[in-house]
């Protein structure tokens, strides 16, 4: 299935590295004009290298007064994924208020406030848009020591729905990608240990996690218009995991 995004104008958050590094690339290789959010400024300039034509911004998105000003002129958006996540694994009983707020403000707070302003734009314009909040299989289900994360993402979803609910008349989708473990960089560090992915990939009918490239196009597909009618939806990466 090709897709084209000619014409188009997309802000991706957490565009630093893995699935947001790679969907700015994917994004910007289908004709799209990409606006690439991250909080380090390293990181941009290696995916400027990469691709020069994006537009680079620096800004944490902790921060509500700096992201209005950073994405204030940026230009019309059409298509927005909420990538940027915080992720500090700790158990229930260790949870501080600084590890809570921080996760908070990051993966629900600063989604909610970025689709605002891209959404302010989509519905002053009359285009409609596309919004995809890349979300998590720790929404739906319980993971040990994901307690704040667990809870983020369920926000998340949550935020997706009365997202799509309220923005749909304006002919604006929103939708979330759920995956399940992905090996980025990260993810292969936080995976290594053989007894720890084994418990988990277990629990995957497909018996293996899931590759960056399987979530981009998943993000790639619910931006486009071949997933036209699909609205408000949770579309788990996960290789079965949440059927299981």
């Amino acid at each position: 299935m090709e897709l084209s995004f000619a014409g188009k104008r997309a802000l991706v958050t957490g565009a630093g590295k893995g699935i947001g590094r790679a969907t700015v690339v994917a994004l910007t290789k289908c004709g799209a004009k990409v606006i690439a959010v991250t909080r380090t400024q390293a990181d941009l300039d290696t995916l400027v290298q990469e691709c020069p034509s994006i537009t680079p911004v620096c800004v944490d998105l902790e921060d509500w007064a700096a992201t209005e000003s950073s994405l204030q002129d940026v230009g019309p958006i059409d298509l927005l994924v909420n990538n940027a996540a915080a992720s500090t694994l700790q158990s229930f009983l260790e949870v501080t208020p600084e590890q809570f707020d921080r996760a908070f403000n990051v993966n629900v707070k600063a989604a909610l406030h970025v689709s605002q302003i891209a959404a302010r734009g989509m519905k002053s314009r009359n285009c409609g848009g596309s919004i995809v909040n890349i979300s998590s299989q720790a929404s739906q289900c319980a993971l040990r020591d994901h307690t704040v994360y667990c809870a983020t993402k369920g926000a998340l979803d949550m935020l997706t729905k009365v997202m799509a609910l309220e923005l749909g008349p304006h002919q604006i989708r929103v939708n979330s990608v759920n995956p399940t473990v992905v090996l980025t960089d990260m993810g292969r560090r936080g995976w290594s240990d053989p007894e720890k992915a084994k418990t988990m990939m277990s629990r995957i009918p497909l018996g293996r996690f899931a590759e960056v490239d399987d979530v981009v196009n998943t993000i790639l597909f619910l931006l486009s218009d071949k997933s036209a009618m699909i609205n408000g939806v949770h579309l788990p990466v996960d290789g079965g995991f949440l059927a299981s």
